[in-house]
């Protein structure tokens, strides 16, 4: 476009309604600020300002130039960022911190190793703003509302299903009554829905003790403190290396882990680390008849 720089300066001048302003936000002189606003007026053959005491005011015509700088300059700020991202190898990922330090970060290292993606990861549970908040996705259980716009790729299916310690368990499993109840508070009622939806009974009444979170519920199970309700794949790795046993194994919980994304359409890393994640998940079903 032949008169861009006038038109940015316009667009700079028109938000701060200050010749001065503008010179020091673009770096330039006050003359230059100037120069370039004339430069405009002569090319539209149209006043843009107008003094009203010690600052500028626009004009009509300037007011109606401004609603359409407004929607070209966002716009290439929109694609200037498309473009950078598009050039940085890294996707911004949040992803609910229990499935993030027990299950998600010991095998990104070989997703890194692979792809060449480095995938940087924030911590949180529940609703997620994805875009303005620079996130390319979220991993999340679906418990709560999504929004419609939001891209929802299931991952696998929920199962739960008790945990002990296998210290533990040889010390409670001739006597029910003597286990204590592991709860966490970002997952209330995990026992009682366990308890409605299996055929296992055991002793809701019994000593139970909470945690404020679910992280620290099932390292207390580890630890040999208790029984908790484990999620798949949450305490897979335990599992599989002995430090757990599920004695009554895993059900269905209703509920799915899912990766949401902005839109339907993704670029080609988003593209790869879905495949990835579902090659994970695939991997990592439960024994329904003791873990």
């Amino acid at each position: 476009m032949r008169h861009l720089k006038a038109f940015h300066v316009f667009h700079i001048a028109a938000e701060s309604a200050s010749f001065t302003e503008t010179a020091d936000k673009l770096h330039i002189t006050h003359g230059a600020v100037s120069k370039q606003i004339k430069l405009l007026e002569a090319h539209l053959a149209q006043p843009l300002f107008y003094k009203q005491g010690r600052g500028l005011r626009l004009t009509p015509e300037g007011t109606l130039l401004k609603q359409y700088t407004d929607v070209a300059f966002n716009a290439l700020d929109t694609g200037i960022h498309k473009v950078k991202r598009a050039s940085v190898h890294y996707l911004e990922v949040s992803c609910e911190p229990t499935l993030t330090m027990r299950w998600l970060m010991p095998r990104l290292a070989d997703y890194y190793q692979t792809s060449g993606v480095d995938i940087r990861l924030s911590t949180a549970g529940g609703p997620v703003t994805l875009g303005e908040s620079g996130l390319s996705m979220a991993i999340r259980r679906d418990d709560f509302d999504i929004p419609a716009n939001y891209g929802v790729h299931p991952l696998a299916e929920e199962w739960v299903g008790p945990v002990f310690s296998p210290q533990y368990w040889h010390q409670v499993q001739h006597d029910f009554s003597t286990i204590t109840l592991l709860h966490s508070e970002t997952r209330r009622g995990a026992w009682e829905d366990w308890s409605s939806r299996s055929n296992h009974e055991l002793h809701l009444n019994s000593v139970s003790q909470s945690f404020d979170h679910f992280y620290f519920c099932l390292q207390a199970a580890v630890d040999g403190l208790g029984a908790a309700i484990g999620s798949y794949p949450l305490v897979a790795d335990d599992l599989a290396n002995g430090r757990l046993v599920a004695p009554f194994g895993f059900i269905l919980s209703g509920y799915h882990y899912v990766l949401l994304r902005q839109s339907q359409a993704s670029g080609t890393q988003e593209q790869q680390f879905q495949q990835w994640l579902e090659a994970q998940f695939s991997t990592c079903v439960p024994s329904c008849e003791g873990g």
